[in-house]
């Protein structure tokens, strides 16, 4: 049974992992396939990986055989060779092996979302309150280190009630499991490099007799503050649990999430989408309780090799009904299909609620259907972008702008806000605009003219000339004054009429009796 603080809460659990030997099992993962270490295989000679460093290649990982031959990280690659011919060099590739402590942990995800990485070899899994659903942490310690040794990974664990004391456990301690209140037994008899102090300050607490984490307790606290800096007893603080450290996750935590475990693993889409729907199922209760409906969901797909992969769908106004959920993912699932690997199956499906947003409950007609025409102009949008992209669909958005072709621009439909996307507007009330508006007016040649302040007689565009028989202006637009880096004229607008009943918005650019003569040009067309 989990253990209880005495406020009654949970007291936290800390899972520390190491990967002692991590760029020689993601090449030998190539080389022999993930399951090389399961199956007995290894490599033909020890392993060394260098590096560059002050114009001389030295050693910057190896494998367990090529420490058993006593050689260092930081020794010279020429010196490593002489004492060792047989060894096999090879380049250190540091962004391949971040890119696999990444996947690493996106896999550690099927355990607790709160995964962090620890430096270059490591991660933390903050496991409070999650050991239960695997049968305790043994057990669930078990079936970590038991899957990632058939992916073909050499791991130590420590688990205890802080991240240092489980650093520590992981990497010096002999039992991976330590109990609350136990820190403090655990650390006594290990090296100070069980306390992630730095070589340096090492170096110095050795020179003067303190060589364990032991010694360190027993010394006072205040000359060692004072010759050693506070670094030292923040850390020893920090494993006791004296002061709080603080694991920040990679990735946001779910505000809800369901999830199932599969003892069969699955891969084709019909049976993915299934789950989804059975998961949805499971979260709209927990949406109905807290009053909110889903506006970003994430699906976790975990391979039983270790891959994760992850699906997002948005809407555009917060929803918690199953059946709407699984018809986007079906739109996502569809345009994704020769993307998704299922490889030889998932065996975990996970279903997050990434943002949600109040969902107050609508008031149904007499036959129990409700009639929301916004509502349906936004399903199909969404059901269009998860297919198709956020880019697929774009609406106008009114902008600050005097100008016609400022004045609305157009955005995705995800990012105006719920008011413009769902609300069914009344056109405003105002001067009369063309149905078509052109994103740059074009140029226009006046023929004729009533008089030069008047509208045209004739004009020519884009090739072909036009008699005016009705004509209405002119509306003036002055130059937008807040914008005094361009330098545009007056405008003076026409709306017009040819012989054939086409209508048309012209404007003149510029005022008659100025240095230059005005222009005209085409603004848009009315229907």
């Amino acid at each position: 049974m989990m253990p209880f603080a005495k406020d009654g809460s949970t007291p936290q659990r800390i899972l520390s992992l190491w990967f002692p030997y991590l760029p020689a099992d993601r090449l030998l993962r190539q080389r022999l396939g993930k399951a090389w270490r399961a199956q007995g295989h290894g490599g033909t000679q020890p392993l060394v990986f260098s590096r560059l460093e002050s114009n001389t290649r030295r050693i910057a990982a190896f494998d367990a055989r090529a420490r058993e031959l006593k050689l260092r990280i930081g020794m010279g690659i020429a010196e490593a060779r002489a004492i060792h011919p047989a060894i096999e060099v090879v380049e250190a590739d540091g962004a391949a092996d971040r890119r696999l402590l990444e996947s690493l942990a996106d896999w550690c995800d099927r355990y607790t979302p709160l995964v962090a990485l620890d430096d270059e070899d490591g991660l933390f899994l903050d496991i409070t309150g999650c050991a239960h659903l695997f049968g305790g942490e043994r057990a669930m310690l078990d079936d970590l280190l038991g899957r990632f040794f058939h992916q073909g990974f050499d791991v130590r664990a420590g688990l205890a009630s802080t991240a240092g004391a489980a650093w520590a456990a992981a990497r010096f301690g002999g039992a991976t499991v330590v109990g609350p209140g136990e820190e403090e037994d655990l650390l006594a008899p290990l090296p100070l490099a069980a306390l992630r102090l730095e070589p340096e300050t090492r170096a110095l607490l050795e020179s003067v007799g303190l060589r364990t984490s032991g010694a360190i307790m027993a010394a006072p606290r205040a000359p060692l503050v004072r010759r050693f800096g506070k670094k030292v007893v923040l850390r020893l603080d920090q494993a006791l649990g004296r002061v709080q450290e603080t694991i920040s996750p990679r990735l946001p935590v779910p505000s809800l999430s369901a999830e199932r475990p599969l003892a069969e693993p699955i891969g084709l889409l019909d049976d993915i989408e299934m789950m989804v729907a059975l998961l949805a199922r499971q979260l709209k209760r927990d949406l109905e309780r807290r009053g909110e409906g889903a506006e970003r969901l994430q699906l976790h797909l975990f391979r039983v090799d270790g891959a994760v992969s992850r699906i997002m769908v948005g809407s555009s106004r917060p929803l918690r009904e199953p059946g709407l959920i699984q018809r986007l993912f079906h739109e996502k699932l569809t345009a994704l299909a020769t993307d998704i690997d299922a490889g030889f199956g998932f065996d975990l499906i996970r279903l997050c609620v990434l943002a949600a947003a109040r969902l107050d409950p609508a008031q149904a007609d007499l036959d129990g259907t409700m009639a929301d025409a916004a509502g349906d102009i936004a399903l199909f949008a969404d059901r269009v972008r998860a297919k198709l992209g956020d880019e697929a669909i774009r609406r106008p958005r009114l902008v600050e702008s005097h100008l016609p072709e400022r004045a609305a621009a157009a955005v995705p439909f995800s990012s105006l806000p719920d008011d413009a996307r769902t609300a069914i507007r009344q056109p405003a009330v105002g001067k009369e605009r063309p149905l078509r508006v052109f994103d740059q007016p074009e140029h226009v040649e006046i023929t004729a003219a009533e008089v030069p302040e008047g509208p045209p007689l004739r004009f020519r565009w884009r090739r072909v000339s036009y008699r005016v028989v009705r004509a209405e202006g002119p509306e003036r637009i002055a130059p937008e004054w807040w914008r005094e880096a361009e330098k545009s004229e007056t405008r003076d607008y026409f709306r017009i009429e040819d012989e054939e009943g086409r209508r048309y918005w012209l404007y003149r650019q510029g005022l008659y009796g100025a240095t230059t003569a005005p222009r005209w040009f085409m603004q848009g067309i009315f229907a």
